[in-house]
């Protein structure tokens, strides 16, 4: 793995930036636990922390929920949709430097997408609340592709329409090691945006990843490149 000044110094501005959404672009942590918690007590399951949360909130809703609540796990999505529907649009929050960094790859031409384990819907009423549908060729969210991410079809779809293809000349900006395998499996740049290094052997499957604090600091460097 790189994650190196050296590595961020042999960067070039990329044809094209794909982001994850929440935790990436816009601060979710808050709304995420509050319908997790309550699914998880209407399914006679104990709340998690939001340590617990954080570490284990990945996958879209069904990838992870059959495993989590078995049979009934279309019950416990209905559930946590109309408890995340109530309120999200209400907590909503960009991250700082966020809608900077959009504005300045945007500038220099840069296209850009997102690919997210949010559904599609919420996430484009998210994405449209900010104003920042301006920014974006295309907005993917769980459900819309064939498979969700890590899988490759969403990145493929947050493309099409665009010059670019998938490849080197692709950044694949999140949070997560899923982020991650996403950008390795589909052959595009790996770039980490989280306050939190990465952790011994955490991302040890995932070479040349690159890691930056925040998005103010990726933007430092966008604006050198």
């Amino acid at each position: 793995m790189t994650s190196s000044a050296a590595g961020k110094a042999g960067l070039r501005l990329p044809r094209a930036v794909l982001w994850d959404w929440d935790n990436t672009l816009v601060d979710s942590w808050g709304v995420i636990a509050d319908a997790l918690n309550t699914t998880l007590v209407a399914m006679g399951q104990e709340p998690w922390t939001l340590a617990q949360i954080r570490e284990r909130v990945k996958a879209s809703l069904r990838d992870s929920f059959p495993a989590m609540f078995g049979t009934r796990w279309q019950e416990a999505e209905k559930i946590f949709y109309a408890r995340f529907q109530s309120h999200h649009l209400d907590l909503l929050a960009a991250l700082p430097g966020a809608e900077a960094l959009l504005a300045a790859l945007s500038a220099r031409g840069v296209y850009q997408g997102v690919v997210s384990n949010k559904r599609g819907p919420f996430l484009r009423q998210e994405a449209e609340q900010l104003d920042w549908n301006r920014f974006f060729g295309r907005v993917v969210g769980a459900g819309d592709a064939a498979r969700d991410k890590p899988a490759p079809e969403p990145v493929l779809m947050a493309l099409e329409g665009s010059p670019v293809a998938p490849g080197p000349e692709v950044w694949f900006v999140g949070d997560t090691d899923l982020d991650m395998i996403c950008a390795r499996d589909s052959g595009c740049t790996p770039l980490l945006v989280r306050a939190e290094p990465p952790q011994p052997g955490e991302f040890a499957a995932i070479s040349e990843m690159l890691h930056f604090q925040s998005c103010d600091e990726l933007r430092q460097l966008v604006d050198k490149l």
